[in-house]
């Protein structure tokens, strides 16, 4: 722990001195040390004014303290009566009150008896040295001459240690006090007011107080002071400045507040002199002047002394608090400047095109204006640390290494920055001398692609042809690679082994570029030479795509600086490719090769089309990055950035930062790779399907980034921007980029799938334009999705959103929660649908307002409906765009009408998949958990029948009933097995499960699955339904003598397994046992439970129904509670 030092402790000790010596002369002016009272204390008893202290004095200077007539004086409690007397005895100063105390008591109108009481009562207490006591008998002739009479039989009783003097009268008393000395009660002239001295006295005594309670708050604090440890940071030590400056002003506020109360006090006093100069002031007068003059005088030294001691302590803390922000912004600086040398170090990369080398260019020049900003810093900081040093600083050790430090870092920087711009450059050369040549070598193909055939088998054609080629080669000179060697030897700095074999691939397919113009020139020379017969040429292939070695996936980057002429050219033959070789296919017959020729040149122009505008896009990503979203967290940019723009950057720009991230490191590198293979670029796109979900989460913030832009557009702090950028659109133009590309995508997947029929990755590209179109369908969906307002769960609990859309509802409730049926709407409803995997949902849509995202409509949720509770009619009598959605076995129907046939199929068929796909994991479950009980329950056999022969039997059966799917003839055999004795089979108790007696299914019209379907499955015959409480959900008649008769909605319990698909059961209701076929019992579960059976909507009452042996609900997740409403 450090500490102050030395003299600013011997400052500490002195101020501690001094405060000592204030408290206990504090003490020793108001008698503290000797009497502990204050007026305060018993500031009602002093009211009563039976005794008081005028400022009288006698002959020899003894006070005088005066006993008027009062009354009630021997009802006065001895302890009110003893406080009094102690105060006032102790107020005189001690020499005076080592003299002694006259008393005067005043009993002129008092009776003997209280005289001599009030006598006795004031000798057997007072506290203090007595002189003289003398009493103003009663004046009543009575009474006087009784008490002389009194006084003479009673003279031994008061016997005192001073006498006592009985006078009859007022002028007696002034030949033992002066007038001037008494009061005016008294005869006397001495002006006295008993609310006065009691308001004075207290004044006197309360600043007393204060004085001494300053002096033991400076001395704490001054304690404080000494004991602090010098904290290591900036923060604790700025802290500790400000605590203590305050403690600091909030000790010179009381000190003045003590010094304003002690002049208040003294002018109060002082008062009575100033308003008549002939007034005189008694002997206590004086002395309460004297005490309040001693008091300011201690407070008075007592600042100074504090004063001193603060500003050392001061100049100590602010001391600190340099070396501490100098210690901090060393370590920020370092840390900055380690991690650019450190970043520097990474600048290996020296390109692999020339947009390549520029980005990295503008990425060199943007680290040196960030790390200018830091060297600069770090200068600055070095020159304060020698300010720090010349002014004497105590930490002068700690802070000149540091200096030298810092400065060798700011060199070290600088020189690498320096060394990197170098290689760059070259680099910059080199690969613009390389995109030159490419572009000679593209424009040159292009030419050759793009000559008319047919024309040049003319002499005037083929001469036109002729001098069109020779006038291009000339262009060659300027923009060709010339010796290879010279390359190598010039730029070696900056050849690794992947820009060599860029350089040589270049030079290969510049060489066959020049072969393919030398074997045009030679076909063309010989037509112009000679045209003997007619001849149908054929444009030469351009082999150098075949033959010459594949470049590198940069040098097809074209540079951002490119102008537009050079964007047209490339443009200009692509188009007029297309249309003259459409011309030239229908003027004669080409062969395959040229055809298969001409796809791929437009395969590449789309290539390069999805190139340039991917590589556009990325750096238009970044531009908005680093002008905006980085500018937002720039200090020196604060000031222009309104209110509610604060702290919204993540709103505003939602995960574009995501998203470049992805195309500028992954994305846009595998599309490069692909530039030789046009055809195959499908396999990134799939490859990176999961990737584009960033679309999702960018498009459902969109409305949020739309609104904040709508209210902050005017920020003084974009506009700045655009004017640094020097953009000639506003922000909100580039924040729709990303869904503008998004959707831009499959128009180019279009395109190239156009031009790839029959080429090797013709499948990839048409699964990935689904797999696109799927992703803005998905999009589309959520920007619906997350207008839904009222739903009080997670959305994302229901599963994945499936469908959605609008259509027309009727409502046909069998029961309800309401009391009053409810009765089909004529009028129908109009709701929007959301189709989730484990739910639909049924919304109102709102009205449309507002300009842009705001134009989206908002969905007021209304109700869902549990998947696991629905069932489906897929066709309603009337109309064909009609389907129903009914609920807990028709208890809610809901008819519905899409717009077109088509939307009502795609609907219906969604649904059905959920709900098989909801069936066969249950089927699975049910399966599973019959299995397990088959190992743990001990379940009868009938003796006459094996497993394996019943199940042969049954699967004869189905073969046997595919031909009448609703028969319940099988389900009931000619001879039933007998029932099981008596305390056999199942517990009763274990097992039962309690549930209402509602059942409801899941129904398909079109796709019967009846009772054969559902044992080819793994139905009745094979399985081993759990033991418990079932309900019937299809009557029967009794058939046989141990048949059950059975109705739809009996309760029964499972007491047996039997073969061929029986049961042996007990119904609840009226205790009878029997065999049923299990296919007419299903489970009972909670208040949402259904059978798990496809059944046809269409087909009669006693049409045949698949039960499994566990309900959905137990098979599956536990279902949503209470989704309805």
């Amino acid at each position: 722990m450090r500490f102050w030092l030395r003299n600013e402790e011997m400052a500490l000790e002195e101020m501690v001195q001094r405060l000592n010596a204030v408290s206990k002369n504090t003490d020793e002016i108001m008698h503290q040390d000797i009497v502990p009272l204050c007026a305060a204390d018993i500031q009602e008893q002093l009211k009563k004014r039976f005794a008081y202290l005028s400022g009288g004095r006698g002959q020899d200077g003894s006070p005088v303290i005066t006993f008027p007539d009062y009354p009630a004086f021997s009802e006065i409690p001895d302890k009110e009566f003893q406080n009094v007397m102690t105060y006032l005895t102790s107020i005189p100063s001690l020499q005076d009150a080592g003299i002694g105390f006259i008393l005067v008591i005043d009993r002129r109108q008092d009776k003997w008896t209280s005289v001599k009481a009030s006598v006795l009562r004031i000798a057997a207490s007072f506290p203090a040295n007595l002189q003289l006591v003398l009493v103003l008998r009663p004046t009543g002739f009575f009474q006087r001459t009784l008490s002389d009479i009194a006084f003479k039989f009673n003279r031994d009783d008061f016997k005192m240690k001073v006498p006592v003097m009985m006078l009859g009268s007022v002028p007696e008393l002034h030949g033992y006090i002066d007038k001037s000395q008494l009061t005016e009660d008294l005869g006397g002239t001495l002006d006295y007011c008993h609310s006065r001295w009691l308001c004075h006295r207290t004044a006197i005594e309360s600043f007393a107080l204060m004085v001494k309670q300053t002096a033991q708050m400076l001395q704490t604090f001054g304690t404080e002071l000494a004991e602090t440890e010098l904290p290591n940071d900036v923060q604790s030590t700025s802290l500790v400045l400000s605590v203590h400056t305050e403690k600091k002003a909030k000790a010179k506020e009381d000190l003045q507040l003590a010094l304003k109360e002690g002049n208040s006090i003294l002018e109060s006093l002082r008062e009575p002199l100033a308003e008549s100069t002939s007034h005189s002031v008694n002997q206590d007068q004086l002395d309460n002047q004297a005490t309040v003059q001693r008091l300011l005088a201690q407070l008075n030294e007592t600042e100074a002394a504090f004063d001193e001691f603060w500003a050392k302590h001061q100049q100590k803390l602010e001391q600190c608090l340099q070396l501490r922000h100098f210690e901090q912004g060393f370590r920020e600086v370092k840390t900055t400047l380690d991690s650019m040398s450190q970043k520097i170090a990474t600048f290996t990369d020296v390109g692999n095109s020339l947009a390549h080398v520029q980005h990295l260019l503008k990425d060199l020049t943007s680290f040196e204006e960030k790390s200018s900003v830091a060297v600069d810093r770090a200068r600055a900081l070095s020159l304060e640390g020698q300010q720090l040093i010349e002014n004497k600083h105590y930490a002068v050790d700690s802070i000149h290494p540091k200096c030298e430090e810092l400065q060798h870092l700011c060199d070290h920087v600088a020189s690498e920055i320096t060394r990197r711009r170098a290689l760059l450059s070259k680099s910059l050369e080199l690969h613009s001398l390389l995109e030159m040549s490419m572009k000679w070598c593209d424009e040159g193909i292009f030419l050759l692609a793009s000559q008319p055939v047919d024309k040049c088998q003319s002499q005037d054609g083929a001469e036109a042809a002729l001098q069109e080629i020779e006038k291009f080669l000339e262009t060659g000179a300027e923009n060709k690679i010339q010796e290879l060697n010279k390359i190598y030897k010039e730029y070696e700095c900056i050849l690794n082994q992947d820009l060599l074999e860029h350089v040589q691939k270049v030079f290969q397919k510049q060489e066959s570029t020049e072969e393919m113009f030398h074997r045009r020139q030679a076909s063309l020379k010989k037509l112009a030479a000679k045209q003997t017969r007619p001849v149908q040429p054929v444009a030469p292939r351009p082999e150098a795509l075949t033959k010459s070695p594949s470049p590198s996936p940069g040098s097809w980057r074209s540079s951002e600086n490119s102008s537009s002429e050079g964007s047209a050219l490339r443009r200009g033959p692509y188009r007029r490719a297309k249309s003259e070789m459409s011309e030239t296919r229908q003027g004669r017959s080409s062969s395959t090769g040229d055809e298969e020729e001409n796809l791929a040149i437009l395969r590449r122009h789309v290539m390069n089309e999805l190139l340039d505008t991917e590589r556009a896009y990325v750096e238009e990503l970044l531009c908005v990055l680093e002008g905006y979203a980085a500018e937002m967290d720039n200090p020196l940019m604060a000031h222009l950035i309104s209110t509610g723009l604060q702290n919204k950057k993540s709103i505003l720009f939602g995960n574009m930062e995501e998203i470049y991230h992805f195309h500028n490191r992954i994305f846009l590198r595998e599309l490069e790779s692909c530039i030789d293979c046009p055809e195959l670029v499908g396999r990134c796109f799939l490859e990176r399907m999961e990737e584009f979900q960033i679309y999702e989460k960018y498009c459902q913030n969109k409305p949020r980034s739309e609104s904040l832009w709508r209210q902050c557009s005017d920020c003084p702090f974009f506009q700045e921007c655009q004017k640094k950028l020097d953009h000639k659109l506003s922000l909100d133009s580039y924040l729709l980029k990303p869904v503008q590309r998004i959707t831009k995508y499959q128009l180019l997947l279009k395109e190239m799938l156009k031009y790839s029929k029959n080429c090797e990755g013709a499948e990839d590209l048409q699964e990935a334009l689904s797999s696109i179109l799927g992703i803005l369908k998905a999009v589309n969906d959520s920007m619906h999705l997350i207008a839904i307002t009222g739903y009080d769960g997670n959305l994302s609990d229901l599963g994945k959103l499936l469908m959605q859309g609008s259509f027309s509802v009727w409502t046909d409730h069998k029961k309800g929660h309401t009391k009053v049926k409810e009765l089909a709407r004529f009028k129908p409803m109009q709701r929007h649908l959301f189709l989730h995997e484990k739910a639909v949902l049924f919304c109102k849509k709102r009205e449309e307002n507002g300009e842009g995202y705001e134009k989206a409509p908002s969905y007021s949720y209304k109700q869902s409906l549990n998947m696991t509770a629905v069932g489906i009619t897929e066709n309603v009598k009337g109309d064909a765009k009609k389907f129903e959605i009914w609920y807990n076995a028709r208890e809610e129907v809901y008819i519905i009408q899409a717009p077109t046939p088509e939307i009502k199929a795609a609907w219906v068929n969604e649904i059905r998949k959920v709900l098989t796909s909801q069936l066969q994991a249950c089927r699975e479950a049910s399966q599973h958990r019959a299995l397990e009980q088959s190992h743990s329950l001990p379940l009868p056999a009938p003796s006459s029948t094996s497993p394996t022969k019943g199940s042969t039997r049954n699967v004869k059966k189905l073969e046997d009933r595919k031909t009448d799917p609703l028969s319940l003839e099988g389900y009931v055999s000619s001879s039933l097995p007998k029932p099981p004795e008596k305390g056999k089979g199942w517990s009763k108790t274990s097992h039962s499960l309690e549930a209402p007696e509602e059942d409801g299914g899941w129904s398909s019209a079109e796709e019967l699955i009846n009772s054969s379907d559902a044992e080819e499955d793994g139905g009745v015959g094979s399985k081993k339904l759990a033991p418990g409480k079932y309900t019937v959900v299809m009557g029967d008649e009794k058939e046989g003598p141990d048949t059950l008769a059975m109705r739809s909605g009996d309760m029964v319990e499972v007491v047996e397994e039997g073969a061929e698909g029986l049961w042996y059961v007990r119904d609840l209701t009226s205790s009878k046992e029997g065999w049923v076929p299990a296919s007419s019992l299903s489970t009972l579960l909670g208040k949402s439970s259904s059978a798990q059976c496809l059944s046809s909507s269409d087909s009669s009452p006693g049409s045949a129904v698949l039960s499994n042996s566990s309900s959905c609900s137990e098979g599956c997740p536990t279902p949503f509670s209470e989704l309805q409403g």
